[in-house]
């Protein structure tokens, strides 16, 4: 490791966001959820899942694939029903990674397709972007290499399950 570079702890942040659709300039944040690992994956913490409020107005703009795929997982209705914030639900994500993470910029953030979620992240909440390392684990990029080096496994993966979230 280089000399400037800081020791890793030794844990992994992963993060799933759930948006309105996939443009950050048009688009918002619906649900957060947040856990830790170690470098094994085993989960050291389980941080909080927290549904966002939106107005009727901003629901009524998501395209159908993302109203059926939001109505279909029970998280359209959970957006309604929910007073969270966007400040609130960032305030604890931020608060539960850095009981688990005290120094920042130490740690990178993990996800799939994390790069969608990191540009949701810098404009919406901006505070626990600049808290994470910029470098990222993105098991989409495990995923499609496998896919390619070893197409055999593809048979043999487990489907999803029917509701996305």
């Amino acid at each position: 490791m280089h000399e400037n570079t800081p020791r890793l702890h030794g844990v992994l942040v992963w993060m799933d966001l759930e948006m309105t659709g996939l443009d950050p300039e048009i688009d918002v944040i619906v649900e957060i959820a947040t856990l830790i690992t170690d470098d094994d994956l085993n989960v050291v913490a389980e941080g909080p899942d927290l549904v966002i409020h939106q107005s009727d107005e901003v629901l009524a703009a998501m395209s159908k694939v993302v109203l059926d795929m939001h109505t279909k997982s029970g998280l359209l209705e959970a957006i309604k029903t929910s007073t969270t914030t966007l400040e609130t639900a960032g305030l604890a994500t931020l608060e539960f990674i850095r009981q688990h993470i005290p120094e920042a910029r130490t740690i990178p953030l993990c996800g799939n397709s994390i790069g969608t979620d990191r540009r949701f992240l810098a404009k919406y909440l901006p505070e626990i972007e600049n808290y994470l390392h910029y470098r990222s684990v993105d098991v989409s990029t495990i995923k499609e290499l496998s896919r390619r080096w070893y197409p055999q496994l593809g048979v043999e993966r487990p489907n999803k399950g029917g509701t996305h979230r």
